[in-house]
């Protein structure tokens, strides 16, 4: 079974730059289009949008590619 993550929860996960981290800002459970890329997402295995801590830069991952931190 997949993680269930929740917007504000904080997570990390790994980028070219090293580790990054950040809070979710909201689960996409259909395709959605963003930054010229369709991302596929479904109920089952949904995308999460996540604001970086440092840049507020928005990325979107699977949450096989995401680590929940502790609060």
């Amino acid at each position: 079974m997949t993680k269930r993550l929740k917007v504000g929860d904080h997570v990390s996960w790994n980028s070219e730059a090293g580790r990054v981290s950040g809070r979710i800002i909201k689960v996409h459970t259909r395709d959605v289009s963003y930054k010229g890329y369709l991302h596929h997402a479904s109920k089952d295995s949904p995308q999460y949008a996540i604001k970086s801590d440092k840049t507020d830069h928005v990325a979107l991952h699977k949450g096989t590619a995401l680590r929940r931190l502790r609060r």
